[in-house]
């Protein structure tokens, strides 16, 4: 009886996952979908067939969205990649830093800078998004990659955190083993704390690039020349005031979705890895 109302557990608790995986899917599914749907089948009512399958399927969204040439696809593509590479870069390196000091560094003032900065996660960036923006005018940052890539290189509290927990768990005395040595604090981040860190890096990574790559709120308020566009800013010019290519829409944001996809496919083993290490100690 014990292994039968195990399995039939498990058995529940898989149809729940599927069940509530094919949920989460519907929205990502019917974007697919519409992309690939004729425009006479754009406004199908969602109760017929033609709602959810498209019939026939044409590629026309997708060489309609390519062959305006407002929309420039190599180079929004170019400037959000180049954002993504420096944001990662700025992002992993700095807070991976500052969550070497917070724990394994002592100094005074230590545990109560870090709930101060802790405290900051709680403040919604709508409050501060006015005062930041003058701040970066009267630095004249505007209509350049600057503020959206600065703020990078400063740390992320969030990302201080989940790197703070995992070096939590490097044993202590791997650490006094690299100072006896004669290794200085910031070789030992460098050396010994880094390349042990690979998952939880990993994770800060990815989480950096889906956050950059999907951002329109920061390129749409400092950005104003178009050749400095990134794609999710450029989706915006296929809504007009009074006509919307939704097809157009469809197919570009369909193709936005491949490189997270992919990227979280070939790094998803890492990505759990580093999710699971970052909780082990407080």
């Amino acid at each position: 009886m014990g292994r039968q109302g195990s399995r039939a557990a498990r058995s529940v608790i898989w149809i729940l996952l599927v069940t509530f995986s094919c949920i989460f899917l519907v929205p990502f599914a019917w974007l697919l979908l519409t992309a690939f749907k004729p425009e006479a089948q754009m406004f199908a009512p969602p109760t017929t067939l033609e709602y959810w399958i498209p019939r026939p399927a044409t590629m026309e969204n997708f060489i309609g969205a390519f062959s305006q040439k407002q929309f420039r696809f190599p180079l929004f593509l170019a400037n959000s990649l180049l954002l993504c590479e420096l944001c990662v870069i700025g992002t992993v390196l700095s807070s991976s830093l500052v969550a070497y000091g917070f724990s394994r560094v002592e100094w005074p003032g230590r545990n109560i800078l870090f709930f101060i900065m802790l405290s900051t996660m709680m403040l919604p960036g709508q409050v501060t998004m006015i005062p930041v923006f003058m701040i970066y005018r009267k630095l004249h940052w505007i209509n350049t990659f600057r503020p959206l890539v600065v703020p990078s290189f400063l740390g992320s509290a969030f990302f201080v955190f989940l790197l703070r927990q995992f070096f939590m768990t490097v044993p202590e005395d791997l650490l006094d083993a690299a100072r006896i040595d004669g290794c200085s604090e910031f070789g030992i981040w460098r050396k010994v704390m880094l390349p042990l860190s690979k998952p939880a890096l990993a994770t800060v990574a990815l989480f950096t690039f889906m956050g950059t790559w999907n951002d329109f709120m920061g390129p749409l308020i400092y950005l104003l020349d178009e050749e400095r566009y990134t794609l999710s800013l450029g989706l915006a010019m296929f809504r007009g005031q009074y006509n919307s290519e939704y097809g157009q829409l469809m197919a570009v944001s369909a193709i936005m979705t491949v490189p997270i996809v992919i990227l979280f496919f070939f790094t998803q083993k890492t990505f759990i890895q580093g999710i699971k290490l970052t909780g082990i100690k407080g």
